[in-house]
């Protein structure tokens, strides 16, 4: 099985990926919910650092430093420089503290400082703005952003005709890698049927608020 098909069994099993009818904060009603927040065990998230890991090794992505910001990218970011050191690839990390202290070490980047290209480690983009506060803090060092790694991509358009994900992506000249997409998970409903009551559900959603195919 591919490991993104694998990564979406995982968050149903983990009760991170639920159907039903949800309103998001668009005021749209899904029929699908997805909170990273409930990777929120030491057995969860060491699985879940492997699936980052192996989304940015699929991605090729020519890469020096990891960043998380805070907070939701604080653990994702330090987890996965670990299942990456596994795998055999040792990148150094850093992550950042939402206000700069001005004792001590000083500044708001904890961890490696920040140099060459840096991947951006975080759950999902809703509005860009991590992304944004996180570019600009690394340009601020110096440094290249060089992509985003999401958990999810729920490839729904935003205001105007680009997702969330093609806005950041148009922004900042720099991909966007996701563990698994949209069109992942429809896939994956195709081929369960214990899960087939969802498919038209999750299709019709799709074609409403959908963008128009993958990046």
């Amino acid at each position: 099985m591919d490991f993104r098909q694998e990564f979406i069994e995982f968050a149903l099993e983990q009760d991170v990926l639920r159907f039903g009818e949800f309103k998001t904060k668009a005021g749209r009603l899904s029929p699908y919910f997805f909170n990273a927040g409930l990777f929120n065990d030491g057995a969860a998230l060491d699985r879940l650092s492997q699936f980052y890991a192996k989304a940015i090794l699929a991605s090729g992505l020519a890469v020096d430093t990891l960043f998380g910001p805070a907070y939701k990218g604080i653990p994702l970011v330090a987890v996965s420089a670990l299942a990456l050191a596994r795998a055999g690839r040792n990148l150094p990390f850093s992550f950042n503290r939402k206000e700069a202290k001005d004792h001590g070490e000083g500044g708001s980047i904890i961890g490696a400082p920040l140099a060459g290209r840096v991947l951006i480690i975080d759950d999902v983009i809703s509005a860009g703005t991590s992304v944004r506060e996180s570019v600009e803090l690394i340009r601020a060092a110096g440094a290249t952003p060089c992509g985003v790694v999401i958990a999810l991509d729920r490839m729904e358009r935003g205001r105007g005709h680009l997702s969330a994900t093609q806005e950041v992506e148009r922004d900042f000249a720099i991909p966007v890698v996701a563990v698994a997409t949209l069109d992942d998970l429809m896939a994956f409903l195709r081929e369960r049927s214990d899960f087939k009551e969802h498919q038209s559900a999750v299709t019709l959603y799709r074609q409403e608020y959908g963008i128009a195919s993958a990046h």
